[in-house]
């Protein structure tokens, strides 16, 4: 969920471009995709069965929230560019480097809130809405003959049924909004975005109607809300989710789909305060206090977002049973050196988030292969690695080159990994995607590398060059996806003080050898030597990942 559709998605899993001194991208966070790839596994947990294929439409979603949420598109069609989009990961992941996808859009778009006491919910359940007034008592009967087409799924002929019945009463709430409803069933039918548009215009008529029942003007503005932001019109439905409130202000659900519309389009500060309000009110309820905690965290106050986090989990109310959350707040954990972070990586691994307490991506594919540390025998991919350990001369001059013309290609890592030292990379490749102008100042590389598509097409990893200097630490955190393996060419190599720990090994690089491990497992970098470490990150496909996955997983 997010406080994303990939995506988004909180400061979790990175976008792939850094990682523990290792250049490993974090688990993230928050928003709806063409296949059912689960952001932890395919199946719940990651640990069974396999990618499962297009659901009954196709659809994708994408928030990216570093700091800021920043773009969410969905498709039926090839309408958007989404690889392009899903690059745009978020803070709203699982580790505090940024990640999010569709199923954080699913909480983050989440609507059954915990609302008031109890009692008050029960009764909620019980109290049928009144979807009709008075006028439209006078033609319930031909009102339900249509809406009886609709339920039974012959939808083309409810759409004509509701029709005729706006054409004869224009000015009746309910028959405009059975329209508005089957058109929205119809756009799914035919996968159309166009037929979903004007369902949404059928929707704000509906609005705009005199004497609407409060309860029929509630639904319609929600589910235009909702429609909107499976388009990615996320100022749209802001608009809509604003004037919800307006009219509904006693509705603290209706503020927390508020403050979610607020993430969506990247306004944290909105965001927070609209969670501020709602807990002034209903101080207990767990959907605001996680996404408030989230917010706390990606602003870097660690100790502050602890409880939030950890009391919105605990509370068990709707949206909040979530491996984003149980990520950032083991993340938070660890680093205020609180040894109860395991406890909720456990738990989080118990209630099917993780794969395992170790191994926490979520953006997973089921039955893969998993273990910490890879021989080059186990991936397949020998004659890379001795392409690599081969030309590790040649990769590590061009790399020096760079660092000496222009140490301004050499890019800070930005995704709040480091808890201290200065740690820089130089991508070549991103997303399965060649960087032209990169690949100028590595051109020899470049040619390399091009042989070996595991790598190159990779729309999940990148290629890249690492320098950490000396007094880094980078903390523990895991990459985004369990879909790629990341191996470390040592190019520059101190005699002492460097390492990296992946799970519960920890191993040192050696200058022209090649070392592999997934790094959807948590892993953790210590730079104490006396001069700087150059490593060459190349990230390449799980090897039983089928060629038509390889294909049609979205990039990350």
């Amino acid at each position: 969920m997010a406080p994303r559709k990939n995506a988004k998605g909180g400061g979790g899993n990175s976008s792939g471009s850094s990682g523990s001194g290792s250049g490993s991208t974090s688990t993230g966070s928050s928003s709806p995709g063409a296949r059912r790839e689960t952001k932890h596994g395919g199946h719940k947990n990651g640990r069974k069965g396999g990618l499962s294929g297009s659901s009954f439409f196709t659809w994708f979603m994408v928030i990216a929230l570093l700091g800021v949420w920043t773009s969410v598109a969905v498709v039926w069609f090839d309408l958007v560019d989404y690889e392009e989009v899903l690059g745009k990961l978020g803070v709203y992941d699982a580790d505090g480097d940024g990640d999010f996808d569709v199923d954080d859009a699913k909480i983050l778009l989440e609507t059954n809130r915990k609302t008031g006491d109890p009692g008050q919910k029960e009764k909620a359940k019980k109290k049928k809405p009144k979807l009709l007034n008075k006028f439209d008592k006078t033609i319930k009967a031909e009102l339900d003959a249509a809406e009886k087409l609709r339920k039974r799924g012959k939808i083309e002929e409810a759409v004509n049924a509701f029709e005729e019945l706006v054409r004869k009463y224009p000015q009746s709430p309910r028959a405009r909004y059975g329209k508005a409803q089957c058109e929205d069933d119809l756009a799914e039918k035919r996968r159309s975005n166009e037929v979903l548009r004007r369902a949404i215009e059928t929707y704000q008529e509906v609005a705009s109607l005199p004497d609407v029942p409060s309860d029929l003007l509630k639904l319609t503005l929600k589910r235009q809300s909702e429609r909107q932001q499976f388009l990615g019109h996320m100022r749209g439905s802001l608009l809509t989710l604003q004037k919800l409130v307006q009219l509904f202000p006693s509705d603290t659900s209706l503020k927390n789909d508020l403050g979610v519309g607020y993430l969506l389009i990247g306004d944290n500060a909105n965001a927070k305060k609209v969670y501020e309000e709602v807990l002034n009110v209903t101080p207990n309820d767990g959907f605001a206090k996680v996404h408030y905690g989230f917010i706390l965290k990606a602003q870097n106050k660690i100790a502050e977002s602890i409880p939030y986090l950890k009391e919105g989990i605990e509370s068990g109310d709707p949206g909040t049973d979530d491996g984003r959350f149980y990520f950032h707040l083991g993340d938070a954990m660890q680093r205020v050196g609180n040894k109860e972070a395991y406890k909720w990586y456990e738990l989080g691994y118990k209630r099917g988030h993780f794969a395992s307490v170790w191994q926490r991506s979520l953006y997973n594919v089921n039955g893969l292969k998993a273990q910490p540390w890879w021989t080059p025998r186990e991936t397949g991919y020998t004659e890379l690695v001795k392409s690599l350990e081969r030309n590790w001369k040649l990769i590590r001059d061009e790399g020096l080159a760079v660092m000496d013309k222009a140490k301004g290609l050499f890019l800070p890592e930005d995704e709040n990994l480091r808890e201290k030292g200065d740690w820089s990379q130089f991508t070549l490749w991103q997303q399965g995607r060649k960087n032209e102008n990169a690949c100028k100042g590595a051109p020899k590389t470049c040619t390399l590398l091009e042989k070996f598509p595991e790598t190159t097409g990779c729309r999940r990893g990148q290629i890249k060059y690492s320098i950490m200097h000396p007094g880094t630490h980078v903390w523990p955190h895991t990459g985004p996806t369990n879909c790629r393996l990341r191996m470390h060419l040592g190019l520059v190599i101190p005699k002492s003080g460097c390492k990296i720990r992946c799970a519960n090994e920890t191993k040192t690089w050696e200058e022209g050898k090649v070392l592999i491990f997934d790094d959807s497992f948590e892993h953790e970098v210590w730079q104490d030597a006396s001069s700087f470490r150059l490593i060459f990150i190349v990230d390449v496909w799980h090897p039983e990942l089928t060629p038509q996955q390889r294909r049609s997983l979205p990039a990350i």
